[in-house]
């Protein structure tokens, strides 16, 4: 009888811990799921910048003499040839046989620089037309769909910097023609006091100035830096982005410039990705590989007026977008022998799925292949998840 009776609370307790392993083995587990989806996908990534004057041009004292008081102040708008400063020459004496030469050498070379400078406007006028044409052609062809959106981008982006280059060429050649001027008034001045005409200054381009480095009357040196022109309605953002980054942008990608100071984020394109990186050392005190990328501003210039130079803004750049992309949300990946998976919420039971991502950002990553719209997938599984769990999901459905 003792025997019997050990050997059924023996039954008993064993049969009590069979129901408890199996209560515990089939528990549902409380999990969060999301909807595979068909929808808009971007991916980019976000970096601090500053916008700067396209150009700027330094004025620059062409001899050395009596300063006159410069009138303009910074902001003023200057038209190209008006005169910002003028230069009394003062009291020369005869040059010596060396000086001589010296002066004369010097006004050869600015009347070679001129020439060079004439030269390269021409190429630089034939290359604008040329790529003026182009763009025209490639805006016909687009209108068939005969070519893409980024290469009438790229070649929009030519078009600009011929324009832009140009522009340098024809200030620079005016330059020139004032250093030559000035290197001849040396030796025409030879032994002439300083009471003879005052040589003007003239502004090599229209618009306004930016700095003005003299105030007040008084000597100068020949090359002394007068004024800083530019035009605050041309200008570029620059970008110092990791290099790792650098590496996906190509000059015509679109961005966004976010936190500007104005309403709403403004187009942009990028126009130069600058072939070099170097070390920039972060706030935290890492060393980090940067890469300068320069964009402009395509939204209507009406809209950022009030942007200035060197000022402060945040700038996304898009990598891969499109308006019908299959997508999972990124917290539902994993990483199951060596390939990408996700665990689907399938009739109340977890079941691992493959799955071929595409591109990725922080958020969502876009389907090749595994996944169709509509499947539910667990967000954030954790190593209590398994092939055959069974789920209750807490997310509410619509």
């Amino acid at each position: 009888m003792k025997r019997a009776t050990r050997i059924g609370a023996a039954a008993a307790i064993a049969g009590l811990g069979l129901l408890v392993w199996l209560g515990v083995r089939g528990e549902a587990r409380l999990v969060e799921t999301a909807a595979v989806r068909v929808g808009p996908f971007e991916v980019g990534f976000q970096e601090e910048g500053k916008t700067r004057l396209r150009e700027r041009y330094r004025v620059a004292a062409p001899i050395g003499g009596w300063l006159r008081r410069i009138e303009i102040e910074e902001g003023d708008r200057v038209t190209a040839g008006q005169v910002v400063a003028e230069i009394q020459p003062t009291v020369t004496g005869l040059l010596d046989p060396g000086s001589r030469a010296r002066a004369r050498a010097e006004a050869d070379s600015a009347a070679s620089a001129l020439a060079a400078a004439r030269q390269r406007v021409t190429a630089l006028r034939a290359g604008e037309r040329l790529a003026g044409l182009e763009l025209q052609r490639l805006q016909v062809m687009k209108s068939s769909n005969a070519v893409s959106q980024s290469q009438l981008d790229a070649a929009q982006a030519g078009a600009d910097q011929a324009r832009a280059e140009l522009a340098v060429a024809v200030a620079e050649q005016r330059m020139m023609a004032q250093r030559l001027q000035a290197a001849e008034s040396v030796l025409s001045q030879e032994g002439v006091g300083g009471g003879g005409s005052a040589l003007p200054v003239l502004a090599p381009v229209d618009g306004q100035v930016i700095e003005r480095y003299v105030e007040s009357e008084g000597p100068v040196a020949a090359a002394q830096a007068l004024l800083e022109l530019g035009n605050p309605a041309d200008i570029e953002i620059e970008v110092e982005a990791l290099s790792t980054d650098a590496v996906k942008v190509k000059p015509g990608m679109a961005a966004r410039v976010l936190r500007w100071g104005g309403e709403g984020a403004l187009d942009a394109r990028v126009t130069r990705v600058e072939p070099g990186g170097y070390t920039k050392i972060s706030a935290l005190g890492v060393e980090e590989q940067r890469v300068r990328i320069v964009l402009d501003i395509t939204s209507p210039p009406e809209r950022w007026a009030g942007l200035g130079d060197a000022y402060r803004v945040e700038v996304e750049f898009v990598l891969t977008a499109g308006e019908r992309v299959l997508q999972v949300p990124a917290s539902a990946l994993f990483r199951h022998e060596g390939r990408w998976a996700v665990y689907l919420a399938d009739g109340g039971r977890a079941r691992r799925v493959a799955v071929e991502i595409g591109a990725s950002g922080a958020t969502a990553a876009e389907v090749r292949a595994g996944l169709t719209a509509g499947q539910r997938v667990i967000l954030f599984p954790d190593d209590r998840i398994a092939d055959g769990v069974r789920l209750r999901d807490a997310t509410p459905h619509p």
